[in-house]
């Protein structure tokens, strides 16, 4: 099985790991410390959230300007419902707007930053009703 991990820098590894278990995810102890916390989305996918001086030890250019959106994470929900439940999740423990709520009908989604500006996109998709919905393959957000 491939696995992905996510490395992020954050400027506070401890408010970050309970942004994260506010949204509902888990932590493996065994691969953090002061500098990194291991973030848990599913079982195949981390996100290692490194403290500043930790998160230049992995880089071999220079970091993205502040205020820039180089990647956004986009995870899968099961619902409408989850898309908007952990949207409220994460601006409820620190996390703000990203952009509005897309709705096609057959594919929703919603968006929000973390505390440290990193964007997250969550969506469902009715795999059906895609299939029949024209223009199916040209959504975008």
């Amino acid at each position: 099985m491939r696995m992905v991990f996510i490395n992020l820098p954050v400027a506070d590894v401890q408010a970050s790991a309970a942004f994260f278990t506010g949204l509902g995810f888990g932590l493996n102890p065994q691969f953090s410390d002061d500098t990194t916390t291991c973030v848990v989305l599913e079982e195949n996918i981390i996100v290692l959230l490194h403290a500043p001086a930790k998160w230049k030890e992995f880089l071999h250019s220079e970091p993205a300007p502040e205020g820039t959106t180089e990647v956004m994470h986009a995870l899968s929900a099961t619902s409408r419902e989850e898309c908007d439940d952990l949207r409220a999740r994460a601006l409820a423990h620190g996390g703000s707007e990203y952009a509005p709520a897309m709705d096609f009908g057959w594919m929703y989604g919603t968006s929000f930053r973390d505390p440290d500006g990193h964007v997250w996109e969550v969506s469902w998709m009715d795999v059906e009703a895609a299939a029949q919905a024209d223009g199916a393959g040209s959504a975008t957000a």
